[in-house]
């Protein structure tokens, strides 16, 4: 009701487009939320970002096998100077048991760039990319085999069957691209222990389970259209869609059933999209250089490759992109024997082609929004296992991040001077994830999904996001 003292105005052409320009972008946000590109699947929520994201996607190196802390990023000279004699402090139980001498690393560290960051030999070429990256010299891991640590650093959990971390983060955020999947592995040839679990959705919809990438013309399989070509193909996706909606319509929402649908579609998207974004044909020989691709060492070229490819799926918008090691002729990082040898391999396939991504990310101006992050799921022994091996390190270990929000050119954390346990700015996996969530705008006690009657997430009821690594 009204007084009757007022008449209704008219408003102009104008008028009207001011006053609800609002509107609009409302409207062009809905249509943006409910498409697949944007992380929208049926029957589920798209979500935003907590608050504003340092980083928008992320670049996984998984080092496979678990990387010696004290011959790559964390020197000791204590190591050199007791080199042989027996180990002075206590030794916990170790995965073999096999305890030897204190063994000092076959390799000379030096400071490199503005930073002084200390580099192993190893990585001569990683030494000069030394300021883009955040070392730290704290890891620790409540598993010292193989299997378990590698669900705890992949899933937040050491038992198998949870979802892994590019899983949760692709149902955060969803993905950029309408054609490729939000989470993507990129193999060289060797799947970790644990298995394809390591990259699974776990109780999450299906549709956020990792999708492995396979080296050569066809990453995916059935990749390329079958008899009949994409009009075929379309027929059986109408005829899919078909008896999907007559199922649903007996049997009401199923997410299954939805995810199905789902993964049908994208990969009827993919069989397009896949062999252009995996085709580095086109790359200047100087950016292929760059990557280790005309490396005299085969597993040189291989993850040069795939790292080239991961850089070329960040820019069609993948979220999540986790890279595994390529097979080196010996073991993978986990020398229980042949220290020099094994490292000295492994080392040469991924040095090279890591510092040509870091380089090629940062002059392209992706560096900023890109969170890369180098981990093994443990370290190892500053002591012999036998005669030239190490046997595996829970208790302290190195990993390094790059990239969007990270205080590059630092190191946080420190071992006791054998490289033993983390006795300064103590980190776990938890800690680990709810930082990696952090920066990609996530609040990672509010990411989480319904699961067995309680509300389930990535950190568990664990995690502190560690500020000292945020810019």
């Amino acid at each position: 009701m009204h007084c009757g003292r007022f008449r209704r105005v008219g408003l102009s052409r104008r008028e009207m487009l001011r006053e609800s320009a609002t509107g609009f972008g409302l409207v062009a946000l809905a249509a943006l939320l409910n498409d697949p590109a944007y992380g929208a699947l049926p029957g589920q929520k798209h979500r935003l970002p907590h608050f504003r994201p340092r980083a928008r996607n992320v670049i996984f190196l998984y080092m496979d096998g678990g990387p010696s802390q004290v011959d790559t990023w964390d020197p000791k000279p204590r190591l050199n100077r007791e080199n042989g004699q027996p180990f002075k402090m206590k030794v916990h139980q170790t995965q073999f048991d096999d305890v030897g001498r204190v063994l000092a690393s076959p390799w000379k560290f030096r400071p490199w760039g503005e930073s002084g960051i200390p580099v192993s030999e190893l990585f001569p070429h990683l030494a000069r990319c030394v300021d883009h990256l955040l070392v730290i010299r704290s890891m620790t891991s409540p598993f010292s085999e193989h299997t378990n640590a590698n669900y705890m650093l992949h899933t937040g959990s050491g038992l198998q069957g949870r979802p892994s971390m590019g899983a949760w983060v692709t149902y955060g955020l969803g993905t950029l691209s309408a054609n490729l999947p939000g989470f993507v592995v990129l193999s060289c040839g060797m799947i970790p222990p644990g298995g394809l679990d390591c990259f699974g959705s776990g109780f999450l919809p299906a549709a956020y389970q990792g999708s492995v990438f396979q080296e050569g013309k066809e990453p995916v399989a059935n990749i390329a259209p079958g008899p009949g070509g994409f009009q075929a193909q379309r027929r059986k996706l109408r005829l899919l869609r078909l008896l999907d909606a007559q199922l649903q319509k007996r049997l009401g929402p199923q997410d299954p059933l939805e995810a199905a649908i789902a993964n049908y579609e994208l990969a009827f998207r993919m069989q397009m999209a896949v062999p252009e974004v995996t085709d580095i044909s086109r790359e200047s020989r100087a950016t292929q250089r760059l990557y280790g691709l005309e490396s005299r060492f085969g597993p040189t070229r291989r993850f040069g490759r795939q790292l080239l490819v991961a850089r070329r799926l960040l820019e069609q918008g993948v979220r999540f992109v986790e890279v595994l090691c390529p097979p080196v002729g010996a073991d993978r990082w986990d020398q229980h024997r042949n220290l020099r040898q094994g490292h000295q391999r492994n080392a040469l396939a991924v040095d090279q082609p890591i510092a040509g991504l870091l380089q090629d990310l940062h002059a392209r101006g992706l560096l900023e929004e890109t969170l890369v992050v180098w981990a093994g799921e443990f370290g190892r022994t500053p002591f012999a296992q036998g005669r030239d091996g190490r046997d595996h390190n829970p208790f302290g270990f190195s990993i390094w991040l790059a990239g969007a929000g990270v205080r590059a050119g630092s190191i946080y954390g420190a071992t006791d001077e054998y490289g033993y346990h983390a006795i300064e700015g103590k980190m776990d996996f938890h800690d680990l994830h709810a930082t990696m969530l952090h920066l990609l705008g996530i609040d990672h006690k509010r990411l989480v999904f319904r699961f067995g009657g309680r509300d389930m997430r990535l950190t568990d009821v664990h995690g502190r996001v560690i500020s000292q690594l945020l810019a």
